[in-house]
């Protein structure tokens, strides 16, 4: 039997008219509300440069589910993100990665490591979002809330995960059309749908990326690794960041920081990830080298701390084994490598106190907690991934960059670099080396540990004794945001209605891949995903699917419903919720 994709991206034009119908019906874009919207604060500037790139914030999504698909980079943009290391794409884009893939209960852990989307699809999901966002940062309606200068963003692409992957045709071809997306821009531009007429002759800027993140993945030879970074910049002209692994460390200090340190005692290391990976002595050897190599070809060269680690899985939850960690654990491993680094290379890297050639990037445990911390000992940008897939989703973002402004302004630092000098001179005087070893002692040793310990997430999320039902619930709109593609909405329960709650949540089903991370967080017993009600816009998707369902079609101003079998007496319910004057379905019925 033929199986339904993973995900079924909604095209251009449905996408931009479900951001001026929902703009119109309720002031929010994809169900972010405006009060989430980042815009820049007097008095303090947050910009920075990636890889000789300017960005307005130094903050962004991981390469992940927040950066594989058009929504989910917009969501982000909105909320702040200015550097997107965009979703990381191989050669193999068709995958088969088991279900549920995102277990975010306590710390975190995920089985899904590669794009879940064809590569073509991946390019076209990248172009989109970039046309979107330079779309909205010139739309008046926007400006109260974004300012009349957004500042400027970055598109960092990501690919793996070996030299025959990326110069194979699709691959490269992939790269090369980001470089130049001219011809996707303008097979793309007419679909801009009425409500934003006015930029269909809009002039996009045709290069959408050239930078690129490689991603070697767990195990890849380090020959490989300095192959690949050649190839990428003679071939395609790229600068490049190489991503590490924790594994540096070795694993008699990864033990004493995660099970020692931490008391993650349960957390079991895989041992082969460490005999297989990348050792420190010759990562130092590499990154020299490949510094060189970048200088003589006016190429930049950085790396990123630092990919999951690989653990060996010991719950019931994800199906597969191994499982790759995230979250706060990760934050202090790749502190302590970071730190560890700059002992061993002074003057090599780009951070506070060292000013080197080579930047460097952060992703592992990024949360408003310790933003400043982090921001605050040199990396640019820091992008996260786990925070982002808890309650808040993609409105934690903008909180987060004003605690980062608010510290800043505190201790008298009007820009990044002023922050970075203020974090050395306080490190120093402490008596370290500089912040990241500062940082690495508070949060290991010190008052810090607090947040990043066991005893800090071993507890679940709160939960009630009552199995979720497809209508009324404790309406937490939990499943709305920490859902990465943007696959649910909620819309207000009628008055005199016959349902309980005050919200009816719904399931925008192509968007919706089963990562389980609504479930994860979900108050009440059940999967929001499979309960509540699935709405579909693709007929062919809605052919493919089992269980309860149902097809949306244009009907007047309004929608008509057809349901699965046995799901029909639900139709009348949702012909009241969807076709609601007020607010009611959020994709504008002419695009179904």
């Amino acid at each position: 039997m033929e199986q339904a994709p993973a995900l079924t991206p909604f095209p251009l034009d449905v996408l931009l008219g479900r951001i001026a119908h929902e703009w119109e019906t309720r002031q929010r874009i994809f169900d972010l509300p405006t009060a989430r919207f980042w815009k820049k604060a007097d008095g303090v500037d947050l910009s920075m440069e990636f890889m000789g790139r300017p960005a307005a914030t130094p903050v962004g999504p991981a390469a992940g589910p927040h950066s594989q698909m058009a929504q989910n980079i917009v969501l982000g943009w909105l909320a702040g993100a200015r550097v997107f290391e965009l979703k990381t794409v191989q050669v193999l884009d068709e995958l088969d990665i088991e279900r549920p893939c995102i277990d975010m209960e306590t710390i975190g852990f995920n089985i899904e490591w590669s794009q879940e989307l064809l590569v073509a699809e991946s390019l076209e999901e990248y172009v989109k979002a970039w046309m979107i966002i330079e779309i909205l940062r010139h739309w008046e309606p926007l400006k109260p809330f974004i300012g009349d200068d957004s500042g400027p963003y970055v598109f960092d692409m990501s690919v793996g995960y070996d030299l025959a992957g990326i110069q194979t045709d699709k691959v490269a071809g992939f790269m090369d059309s980001l470089i130049d997306a001219g011809p996707e821009i303008e097979r793309l531009r007419p679909l801009i749908p009425e409500p934003f007429a006015e930029f269909r002759d809009h002039p996009f800027p045709t290069r959408v990326s050239d930078s690129l993140t490689l991603s070697t993945f767990h195990g890849c030879p380090p020959d490989e690794i300095e192959a690949m970074v050649k190839h990428l910049m003679d071939r395609h002209g790229l600068d490049v960041i190489v991503k590490l692994n924790p594994t540096l460390l070795g694993f008699p200090r990864v033990v004493e920081i995660l099970q020692k340190d931490l008391a993650y005692e349960h957390i079991r290391l895989n041992r082969l990830s460490f005999v297989d990976d990348l050792e420190i002595d010759r990562a130092v050897d590499l990154i020299t080298d490949l510094q060189k190599y970048a200088a003589g070809r006016d190429r930049k060269f950085g790396v990123k701390l630092t990919n999951t680690m690989v653990v060996n899985n010991d719950r019931d939850f994800l199906p597969a084994d191994p499982m790759y960690m995230s979250g706060p654990p990760l934050h202090v491993l790749a502190t302590s490598l970071l730190d560890d680094l700059l002992s061993t290379m002074p003057g090599t890297f780009k951070v506070a106190g060292h000013d080197g050639p080579v930047q460097v990037s952060f992703s592992a445990g990024v949360a408003k907690g310790n933003i400043s911390a982090t921001v605050g000992m040199g990396v640019a940008p820091a992008t996260l991934s786990s925070d982002l897939l808890r309650p808040g989703g993609y409105g934690r973002l903008e909180p987060m960059l004003r605690q980062l402004e608010k510290d800043m302004a505190e201790n008298g630092a009007a820009t990044l670099e002023e922050w970075h000098q203020y974090s050395w001179e306080q490190a120093r005087a402490a008596g370290f080396r500089g912040p990241a070893e500062a940082h690495m002692t508070d949060i290991v040793k010190g008052h810090g540990k607090k947040q990043y310990d066991l005893y800090a997430h071993e507890d679940p999320p709160r939960s009630v004794d009552h199995d979720l039902e497809m209508w009324g619930c404790v309406a937490c709109n939990f499943c709305v945001t920490v859902c990465p593609n943007d696959a649910f909405f909620r819309l207000p329960t009628p008055e005199g209605s016959d349902m309980s709650g005050r919200q009816q949540y719904f399931v925008l089903a192509e968007l919706c891949n089963e990562c389980g991370n609504c479930m994860v967080f979900c108050p009440e017993n059940g999967d929001p995903a499979q309960v509540k009600p699935k709405l579909y816009l693709d007929r062919g998707r809605f052919e493919l699917g089992t269980g309860q369902g149902f097809l949306l079609r244009p009907d007047g101003d309004g929608v008509s419903i057809k349901a699965r079998q046995g799901s029909e007496p639900e139709i009348e319910r949702l012909d009241r919720l969807l076709n609601d004057p007020a607010e009611g379905l959020p994709v504008r019925a002419a695009d179904l």
